[in-house]
């Protein structure tokens, strides 16, 4: 498994390509994007638990039940949530609009919309913009980070990734990105995230690593507790790395189900590094614990204390706060045999142990927190199960950019 550059068109057939069509009126950046495969695809999906959902959502959902998806296109500075029917209609028509240009079937285009919610999508600036953005398309690495520009809101960095592994003796590709800063709170995937690959497998098996992948690595995310109404994650896949078609479980899906977790966890990571206003990367790793299932609430927990998230902020070295996080996550653990260590590219240092206090170096302490990578490592001392959580700190920032968000 290697790094590799071009995103979403590193793997062999896709193309993309991003624009600016004016659908935030006053905004010069790209605003449309559009990932196309000009082969076939097996796909596969999963969207939010949010029982508001965006139009995009809703249409998105019918048209990948068939797991036949082709290409996406997907639009920022408008969420095209709780806008009724002419919501829906919009949705519809920007797959309409793409289908057409591509001579493909709308019921073969995903669609996704990010922005501000309760506001009409003025589907005219996407009708204008269709030919530009169809003429755009390109399968290098500069039609994947226009298209990812186009994607992108409160996002201050550019979150994407590629790799490749060998199946069978065949090169195999796998490209990524996403968009994603606040709102973000998933139990499912993540904001908008789009997965590209030139493996030739089966449906089924592409649900089932998709499955697995978002549950260990977009579901163990956490920025500000808000789960969004547009949040989705879809993968294609074309076959066009010609490897056997991976139709059961075995070595080539292992190593498939590996690199696919791999590219989600680093995107992951890369969602809760840039969280609105964060200055930290926080990771909560839960050890020892009855399972991994109550490992992962425990550590969601800590990472989503807005008092641990301050407090790593302010690298003020308040352990007392993750024990009150863990002792409110429902989970039953005996809080007498707890240990909290922090760490971080500054060195370790251990805080407590067995629930009570352990003397530690005030000033060393800081000196770990300061860092913008920390580690909260809680050992429960029941088990053998582990879980990784990812968040980031509070920042003054944070409530200077939702302040102001509409504006």
């Amino acid at each position: 498994m290697k790094a590799i550059d071009g995103g979403v068109c590193a793997p062999q057939g896709f193309q993309a390509a991003g624009i600016r069509c004016g659908i935030k009126g006053g905004s010069g950046k790209r605003d449309l994007a559009l990932i196309y495969s000009k082969a076939p695809c097996t796909s596969a999906a999963l969207y939010t638990t949010n029982q508001v959902k965006a139009a995009s959502v809703l249409v998105s959902r019918q048209h990948t039940a068939q797991g036949q998806i082709r290409g996406l296109i997907a639009n920022s500075g408008n969420a095209n949530a709780c806008t009724g029917e002419a919501g829906i209609a919009a949705a519809r028509r920007m797959a309409e609009l793409a289908g057409a240009a591509l001579s493909i079937p709308r019921e073969q285009m995903a669609v996704a919309s990010t922005g501000v919610i309760g506001v009409p999508l003025p589907i005219q600036a996407i009708e204008a913009g269709i030919e530009a953005i169809t003429k755009g398309l390109r399968s290098d690495a500069q039609g994947h980070e226009a298209a990812l520009e186009a994607i992108m809101t409160t996002d201050t960095r550019k979150k994407a990734g590629a790799l490749e592994i060998e199946i069978a003796g065949f090169p195999i590709r796998l490209g990524g990105m996403v968009k994603g800063s606040g709102m973000i709170h998933p139990n499912m995937g993540t904001m908008l995230c789009f997965i590209t690959t030139d493996a030739s497998i089966s449906q089924e098996l592409l649900d089932k690593a998709l499955r697995r992948s978002v549950q260990r690595s977009f579901n163990r995310v956490t920025v500000d507790g808000d789960t969004s109404t547009n949040d989705m994650i879809l993968i294609m896949a074309n076959g066009e790395g010609h490897n056997p078609r991976i139709e059961s479980p075995g070595p080539d899906y292992a190593v498939f189900a590996a690199a696919l977790e791999a590219l989600c966890i680093s995107l992951a990571r890369a969602v809760a590094r840039d969280g609105e206003g964060a200055t930290k990367l926080i990771t909560v790793t839960v050890k020892e614990a009855v399972d991994e299932a109550s490992a992962v609430v425990l550590a969601k927990s800590v990472a989503s204390s807005n008092l641990v998230k301050a407090a790593c902020f302010g690298a003020d070295a308040n352990w007392g706060r993750v024990l009150c996080a863990l002792g409110y996550a429902g989970i039953d653990f005996d809080p007498q045999r707890v240990d909290v260590a922090f760490a971080s590219a500054a060195g370790y240092v251990c805080l407590c142990k067995g629930g009570r206090d352990l003397p530690f170096c005030e000033e060393v302490a800081k000196q770990i927190l300061l860092e913008d990578e920390i580690e909260i490592i809680i050992t429960l001392g029941q088990g053998v199960a582990e879980a990784v959580v990812w968040g980031c700190d509070l920042s003054y920032e944070y409530v200077k950019i939702n302040g102001d968000y509409r504006s």
